[in-house]
């Protein structure tokens, strides 16, 4: 089969098997540096990856995807959960109302946030019914001011079910303060554990109990709560069914209480990102003292081809196709084994955890005890794709010396 003269030469010359073995040997570990750059790119990037979806399904699965708020209490949130789901990007709408206070028990308190929900309609918007650990969302009854708290917070109480605990939030009043603390006590009658920091700053109570702590009509809400179909598009879809409502209602979504979480992780990864790049970087500029070496070594040849008739241009080509060469197979192998350890992280985590007996992630240290991984493709052709340009830039300045070589000062000792 036909092939141009360069790249014959330099594929050739890749193998260098006619008299330097040692050459050969300079391109196999610029090869395997370059591969195992793009392998652990691919490996943490998707590491990182899994960390932010399963974040991202703990977090927003518990916290409002966005909520359409009253100026006053919503008598009627029937109808304003109809008009939000006439929009074809919301799932669900639940009557939802939140407050700010204290847990206080035997003389330790703790900052809380307190949510008021249906418990029959939670499930719709909401993962905490498959979260808890003891009791059940339906043992949140009217009247009875039950509560649901997170793992850490009856933790760090040591709390049951069916013990009792006080709530102190703060109340408008007459007095000289303008702020009077409202205690209410509570009855736990359920433990939830997400994984998250939520475990020890959320609680869960009825609704129809928090609109008594309001003093509020039992069926009276503070907003109806969303949950959407593109988390990213909340903001634009609830200031749309806000808008669309009137002036007296107003919208908020996860951005304003979790945003700052999740651009640090997006920055995170992005300066991660970066540094690795640096590791792919490092061994795909080896490739530049792989083809000096070779020039040094293929010098007499290089006056030959010159003397017979090859321009400069086809001797540049010749380096610039053997480096070409360890860049695309470096990359590939990278690649591929990248993708394969993305795809087996967590079983080779596991593995060796159960091997050396000891866990690498503890439930008891960090939220998330197993080693999450989501391969994104966008991220491998990005990677492969950096991998192989910063190849390809490597070779240019050995292959312009290779060019720039004068056959009669290469072969005066020959």
């Amino acid at each position: 089969m036909f092939r141009p003269l360069s790249i014959f030469i330099g594929a050739r010359y890749t193998r260098a098997k006619r008299r330097n073995h040692f050459i050969s040997f300079i391109s196999m570990t610029s090869m395997i540096g370059l591969a195992l750059g793009v392998l652990a790119m691919i490996v943490v990037l998707s590491v990182m990856n899994g960390f932010q979806r399963e974040m991202s399904l703990r977090i927003l699965g518990m916290v409002p995807h966005a909520t359409i708020l009253g100026v006053k209490p919503l008598d009627d949130w029937q109808s304003v959960a109809n008009a939000a789901l006439k929009n074809p990007q919301v799932i669900a709408a639940v009557p939802f109302t939140e407050m700010e206070g204290m847990l206080s028990y035997k003389g330790a308190m703790q900052p809380i946030q307190i949510s008021g929900i249906d418990p029959s309609q939670e499930r719709k918007v909401s993962i905490v019914a498959d979260k808890i650990v003891q009791g059940s969302l339906n043992d949140l009854q009217p009247g009875e001011f039950g509560v649901i708290i997170g793992e850490i917070t009856a933790r760090r109480f040591r709390l049951n079910v069916g013990d009792k605990l006080t709530l102190i939030v703060p109340e408008v009043s007459n007095a000289p303060g303008g702020i009077t603390p409202r205690m209410q006590r509570l009855n736990v009658v359920g433990v939830f554990k997400v994984g998250a920091e939520l475990d020890g700053s959320m609680a869960l109570i009825h609704m129809a109990d928090a609109a008594q702590m309001q003093h509020w009509e039992p069926n009276q809400v503070q907003s109806v709560r969303l949950k959407v179909k593109d988390l990213y598009a909340a903001t634009q879809v609830s200031g749309a069914i806000a808008s669309s409502l009137g002036d007296q209602y107003k919208a908020d979504d996860w951005t304003h209480t979790q945003g700052s979480l999740f651009s640090a992780m997006k920055m995170e990864k992005t300066m991660i990102g970066l540094l690795l790049l640096m590791i792919v970087a490092v061994a795909a500029f080896n490739i530049i003292a792989t083809l000096i070496m070779v020039v040094n070594d293929k010098g007499g040849d290089i006056a030959i081809l010159r003397t017979i008739g090859a321009t400069p241009r086809q001797i540049m080509t010749i380096f610039m196709v053997q480096g070409t060469v360890i860049g695309v197979v470096g990359t590939l192998i990278g690649g591929v084994l990248g993708v394969i350890a993305a795809f087996n992280v967590s079983q080779l985590v596991g593995w060796i955890e159960r091997v050396s007996g000891q866990h690498i992630f503890t439930s008891d240290v960090y939220f998330i005890s197993t080693l999450p991984s989501q391969l994104q493709w966008g991220d491998v052709a990005l990677i492969c794709s950096a991998g192989l340009i910063l190849s390809f830039l490597a070779t240019l300045y050995p292959a312009w010396r290779a060019a720039q070589i004068e056959p009669a000062y290469a072969l005066r000792y020959e």
